[in-house]
C-alpha cells in the first residue's frame, strides 16, 4: 500500500477496539479494489469523544465505524443523521462529506443481508430477538418490515418494553415483548421461526454461557447469533447438533462492514474478499470484542 498525503482514511473509533476484525477487513478490501484508502483503530472512551469528532475535523478524516459504548454518544457531535440511524436512534457509520459529518446505521441491513445470504428470508416470519440494547434495535427496526411478528426478550423488561412501544408506533401488533427468562422462551419460542440473539451472552471469555437451554431449541428453528468470537458459540452450537440452521455474527459484521464501505467510497464491496480476510485473522488471533 503506497500512503501519502492524498491517502484517504477511515478509522474505528470505540472502547475497546484493539481485537477487533474491521481493519483487517477494510484493508483488504480497499487494496483488492486499489483504493487509496486506509483503514485503523482508535480506543475512545465517553469523555474522550468530543475531542475525538473534533479531530476527525480538523484531521479531515473521512469515515468512521462507530461501536460500544458511542454509538449513541456520538450523535450529539455530528451535522445531520441519515433514516437509518434516525430510526434506529444509534450511528456505527460516519461519512466526513466536505466537512459535514453524516450518521448511519448499518447493522440492520447487515443482519437482513446476513440472513438472505444464508437463503433464510425473514419475510413473514415469527422472529424472536433476545437482548434489548443497539444490536437489538438496529436488527428489530430492520426485520420488522418484512417479518410477521417481532418479540423482543431483554431481562430487564422496562427495556424491552420501551423498545417495543418506540417500534409500535409504525409497526402496531406487529411487536410485543417479555422478560428473557426460559418460562417466556419456552412459549414465544414454541412456534417461532428464527431466534436471534442479539447479546453478548457466550462472547468470549464466556463460551460456555448460552442465552437458550438446548431442550427449548427446534430442528426446523432457524438460529442466528450475532456474537463472533468464538464463530460458532454454544448456543449455535448446540442448535447445529439438534439439525436446526445456523448463522454466525461473522456473516452480520462482513455485511454492515459491506454497507460502510460503500457509503464512504460509493464502490460495490468485494464482500467475498472482506470475509476471507476476517476468517484468515481468525484463524491467527483470540478475538473477544464485537464491533
Amino acid at each position: 500500500m503506497d500512503i501519502s498525503g492524498n491517502t484517504k482514511v477511515c478509522a474505528l473509533i470505540g472502547d475497546p477496539v484493539e481485537h477487533s476484525l474491521s481493519p483487517s477487513i477494510h484493508n483488504a478490501a480497499f487494496q483488492h479494489l486499489n483504493l487509496n484508502y486506509v483503514y485503523l483503530a482508535f480506543r475512545v472512551g465517553r469523555k474522550e469523544l468530543g475531542a475525538a469528532i473534533q479531530g476527525v475535523r480538523s484531521l479531515k478524516i473521512h469515515g468512521l465505524n462507530v461501536t460500544m459504548p458511542l454509538k449513541t454518544d456520538v450523535i450529539q457531535h455530528l451535522d445531520q443523521l441519515d433514516e437509518s440511524a434516525r430510526r434506529v436512534g444509534a450511528v456505527n457509520t460516519v461519512l466526513n462529506d466536505s466537512g459535514e459529518l453524516i450518521g448511519y446505521n448499518t447493522d440492520g441491513i447487515g443482519a437482513l443481508m446476513a440472513l438472505r445470504a444464508s437463503q433464510q428470508d425473514p419475510t413473514n416470519k415469527r422472529i424472536v430477538v433476545l437482548g434489548a440494547g443497539g444490536a437489538s434495535r438496529a436488527i428489530s427496526c430492520s426485520l420488522i418490515k418484512e417479518a410477521r411478528e417481532v418479540v423482543i426478550l431483554n431481562r430487564t423488561l422496562e427495556k424491552a418494553e420501551n423498545l417495543t412501544k418506540e417500534l409500535s408506533v409504525v409497526f402496531v401488533e406487529k411487536v410485543k415483548y417479555g422478560k428473557l427468562c426460559k418460562s417466556c422462551l419456552r412459549r414465544e419460542l414454541k412456534d417461532a421461526d428464527m431466534l436471534i440473539n442479539a447479546t453478548s451472552v457466550g462472547m468470549q471469555p464466556d463460551e460456555e454461557k448460552t442465552p437458550v437451554d438446548r431442550d427449548l431449541l427446534r430442528p426446523d428453528l432457524t438460529v442466528f447469533d450475532v456474537v463472533y468470537s468464538p464463530l460458532e458459540t454454544r448456543l449455535l452450537k448446540e442448535a447445529r447438533l439438534i439439525g436446526a440452521k445456523t448463522i454466525n455474527g461473522l456473516s452480520m459484521l462482513i455485511h454492515q462492514g459491506a454497507a460502510s464501505f460503500e457509503i464512504w467510497t460509493g464502490e460495490k464491496a468485494p464482500v467475498e474478499v472482506m470475509m476471507r480476510a476476517a476468517r484468515e485473522k481468525l484463524e491467527v488471533s483470540n478475538l473477544g470484542s464485537v464491533v
